[in-house]
């Protein structure tokens, strides 16, 4: 019991340890780069501390990060049944396009405009995921490749739809989808500097969601046996088949709403000027943050406070490219620092194991010694 106890805390520490490690190895590039190009790394991390920690930015960084975190949960998904969705950022943009279409042309109250719109994402962006999901169990076709096509598809479907006289119509020179009436729009928090998207409610829900399915349910125990071995898996009952293709349209569900806190909080329309690339960060994030909610979430802030710094740090008239230098350099960081710890725990738990077993063995073989009736047995 009491080794027991040992490995959980140091499972623990383990799982702080390797995006601990990765970001202090981060920043020991970085200023290597910054001092080697002539500038002053310690006056960079200033300004980024200072102005990264103002109101304004504060609110900014929570803003920026609720579609990170929601694309990094996406991902995060196929991530713990070693699936690789990077389709995550053509999944939100088609899902986002069409729940605009949907918002912009339904009328109804508030209580039911704002459901219909996320039903609608979360069912375009399955719907497109599901897609990866059904060639694979069916054909044995990667998920990589399926989802690098979708997300092509998926810019060209858009763009298909996205003009004046289809789907869209023009507003000086952006092209956009009818707007979704007020009573459509999200709620916010309203704060002394700006407000904060209520959608980050959205994403609590989701990362709570996750957990939950995840640690507590059938489905998350098999979806994390498929990840650990589908032969075993298997071998135990588990259909690795409807797993892998619930898990896609699960992953799409959540890929389905990282376009709503643009949409429904910020512009209303889908239109040519729309964020893209968020599910690319969405993959660096969920390394970062290890697939865990909490991680993750930390990894989105951190991200989002990387960019906001950036426009600081470009106005002091430091290269525009370093914090794009940071971020890289913190995912290989990541990469390496959890194999780096993930082995050192492997040996240290086999020490204890190890250990007990000797432990046993001495304490068994001092009985026998004590007991001549048990030796005689």
């Amino acid at each position: 019991m009491r080794n027991a106890l040992r490995i959980d805390r140091e499972k623990l520490v383990l799982g702080v340890a390797a995006p601990l490690l990765a970001i202090v190895t981060a920043v020991a590039i970085t200023s290597a780069v910054m001092g080697v190009t002539g500038q002053n790394p310690f006056r960079a991390y200033e300004l980024m501390l200072d102005f990264g920690t103002k109101s304004d930015s504060q609110v900014w960084i929570i803003n920026q990060s609720i579609p990170y975190y929601l694309s990094a949960v996406a991902v995060a998904i196929g991530f713990r049944m070693n699936l690789f969705n990077i389709g995550v950022d053509g999944q939100y943009r088609v899902a986002a396009f069409f729940a605009a279409v949907v918002g912009g042309g339904l009328s109804l109250p508030g209580v039911l405009q704002i459901p219909v719109i996320l039903l609608t994402a979360m069912a375009v962006g399955a719907i497109w995921a599901g897609i990866a999901g059904w060639l694979k169990v069916t054909r044995g076709v990667s998920e990589v490749i399926t989802t690098i096509m979708l997300n092509f598809l998926g810019g060209s479907l858009i763009g298909y739809f996205l003009q004046e006289g289809r789907l869209a119509e023009l507003e000086g020179n952006i092209v956009h989808t009818p707007d979704i009436p007020d009573s459509g729009m999200f709620f916010e928090f309203e704060t002394q500097v700006q407000p904060i998207h209520g959608t980050v409610v959205i994403a609590v829900l989701v990362g709570v969601a996750y957990w939950f399915v995840l640690n507590r349910t059938r489905f998350g125990f098999d979806l994390r046996a498929v990840g650990q071995s589908e032969p075993a898996a298997e071998a135990s009952g588990v259909s690795v088949k409807r797993t892998v293709v619930t898990a896609m349209l699960l992953s799409g569900a959540v890929a389905g709403l990282v376009g709503m806190p643009t949409l429904l909080n910020e512009s209303g329309n889908y239109g040519n000027d729309f964020p893209e690339g968020l599910g690319f960060t969405g993959i660096a994030i969920a390394l970062l943050g290890r697939n865990h909610p909490v991680g993750i979430a930390f990894a989105a802030l951190l991200w989002g406070f990387l960019e906001r710094t950036a426009t600081r740090l470009e106005a002091e008239d430091y290269a525009q490219e370093i914090i794009s230098v940071m971020q890289g350099v913190i995912v290989l960081s990541v990469v390496v620092a959890y194999e780096l710890v993930r082995r050192w725990g492997i040996r240290r738990q086999q020490r204890m194991v190890g250990e007990e077993l000797a432990a046993q063995a001495g304490a068994s073989a001092r009985k026998n010694d004590s007991d001549p009736a048990e030796v005689s047995r």
